[in-house]
């Protein structure tokens, strides 16, 4: 009876015909839930022997799973052709854009599925694709016009009809402050970008796929549905950092109605996976591809506008770091507005913008510690700092600085490092350190001391210090000090990005 069963499921699995891309996720699910269901139910002695060709299946089912997932992401993002029959042409096809999609997003290209791969494809993101068409080279897809009309079609329930207003009216006006252009809405009638929310198919053979996944996209300028501009209406769509923030969507969704393509830089505004920042959304990448396009505004005091950086390149031999802790094994190393994730099972570093993972910490870190004892991290920024178990915010933070015993006149931690060993947390500032009792939660007495005297060999100042078996890692500027804590000299002087594979 077993056999009959698993071998009727394995036929059924092998044979099955090449389901469409928009049913693949809730039929196979629906599959293995109801194959699940049929097993279970048979009460049979051979329990184990059930169970492990069970697993098999599951594992089977699995595998195709995470190809039919494999193949929508690259048919709907990189162009990948539909039916793709397995022959080796077409498997060095598809590995071909799974390398071109790694290479985009500065992931180890290997054309495996690896976890890294797989974890950008899980990303909430734009519906627009990473190559093709939106790119303005060599095409130039620009409107001839710099009076550029749109229309807002209907409104979202998630938010009221006048900060809707406001958010496609600020998203225009990032573009405008630094272009030519001008935008005049229009209350009926075509406009050039008509902006609408829908779900699912919503008229334009384009379907969005429910909540999560895909956010919105957008149409390059042109007759008929170019630039036009659609939200998925099954996000929920907000004015903080909660859910998806509609100005910072539209913003990027607005940047392709006017002929911008993807960028691979993960701090700018067209990278295509979402991400919550405040403050002015464009980077130097953004503002060079959009005057590329329509040109530096014509105004005599055009609005000033500050540029966000380019992400830190990891082997720039001039790279310094703001703060590196460890957080459960990893190692967090913040630059900017970033930071760097290294993992022991990760090739290379992981690259992230520190607000889309923790919203509500300023964009600037100034040190961190881990205390695995208590499995906190303590950040510090000014004169405030934050507690993470894990990468979950503490509840209670953030809290002054003071609060840890030191005086009010320092104003910013520059580093900080906790010694396993001793139970002590070092906190540098300036020229000087204060030593903290992580037991009694206290600073130790005749502290402030002075880094140079009891560090002989490192500079005076530090930038981030880490600590591991028995040395010190103090880093200044672009180089690494290899210190140990107990001979009290300097072994070894390195460059900083050394830690990052450089």
């Amino acid at each position: 009876m077993i056999a009959v069963v698993l071998l009727l499921a394995l036929a059924a699995q092998s044979s099955a015909k090449p389901l469409s891309s928009e049913d693949i996720d809730k039929q196979l699910l629906a599959e293995v839930r109801a194959l699940i269901q049929s097993l279970s139910s048979l009460q049979l002695a051979s329990g184990f022997f059930l169970f492990y060709l069970g697993v098999f299946v599951a594992m089977s089912m699995n595998h195709d799973f995470l190809f039919c997932i494999k193949q929508k992401y690259l048919r709907r993002f990189y162009g990948l052709p539909s039916g793709l029959q397995g022959s080796r042409t077409s498997s060095n096809f598809l590995q071909a854009k799974i390398k071109e999609m790694q290479k985009f997003f500065k992931l180890e290209v290997t054309g495996n599925l690896d976890d890294n791969t797989l974890a950008v494809m899980k990303e909430p993101r734009c519906g627009v694709p990473d190559i093709g068409e939106y790119n303005h080279f060599p095409r130039h897809l620009k409107w001839e016009n710099n009076n550029v009309t749109f229309r807002i079609v209907n409104y979202t329930p998630d938010l009221k009809k006048a900060d809707v207003d406001k958010a496609i009216r600020r998203a225009l006006n990032v573009w405008a402050d630094v272009t030519p252009l001008t935008f005049k809405k229009l209350y009926e009638g075509n406009a050039d970008i008509m902006i609408s929310f829908g779900s699912k198919e919503h008229g334009d053979y384009n379907p969005f796929d429910g909540p999560g996944g895909l956010l919105a996209h957008a149409y390059p300028p042109g007759q008929g549905i170019g630039g036009d501009t659609h939200f998925d209406e099954d996000e929920q769509w907000t004015k903080d950092s909660s859910a998806y923030n509609l100005f910072i969507v539209a913003a990027h969704e607005l940047g392709h109605a006017l002929g911008m393509s993807h960028s691979t830089d993960p701090g700018a505004l067209m990278y295509p996976i979402y991400t919550y920042t405040t403050g002015y959304p464009l980077a130097e990448d953004d503002i060079e591809g959009i005057q590329a396009l329509y040109g530096r505004s014509p105004n005599p005091n055009p609005k000033k506008v500050k540029p966000r950086p380019d992400a830190p390149k990891k082997c720039d031999p001039e790279l310094t770091f703001d703060a590196v802790t460890e957080l459960r094994g990893e190692t967090i190393i913040f630059k900017d507005r970033y930071y760097w994730r290294i993992h022991p099972q990760m090739v290379e570093p992981e690259l992230t913008l520190i607000k889309s993972t923790w919203p509500s910490i300023p964009n600037k870190v100034d040190a961190a510690y881990e205390n695995p004892e208590k499995d906190l991290v303590i950040i510090f920024s000014g004169i405030r700092m934050w507690a993470l178990n894990g990468y979950n915010l503490v509840d209670g933070y953030p809290k002054y600085i003071h609060k840890l015993g030191l005086p009010k006149s320092v104003r910013k931690i520059d580093a900080a490092v906790h010694i396993k060993d001793t139970g002590k947390t070092l906190l540098f500032t300036d020229e000087d350190y204060w030593s903290y009792d992580e037991t009694t939660e206290t600073m130790d007495s005749g502290y402030p001391r002075s880094i140079e005297d009891d560090f002989p060999g490192i500079e005076d100042e530090v930038d981030a210090a880490a600590y591991h078996y028995g040395y010190l890692y103090f880093f200044h500027e672009h180089l690494q000090y290899e210190y140990s804590y107990n001979s009290k000299k300097v072994f070894r002087i390195q460059r900083a990005n050394s830690i990052l594979n450089c």
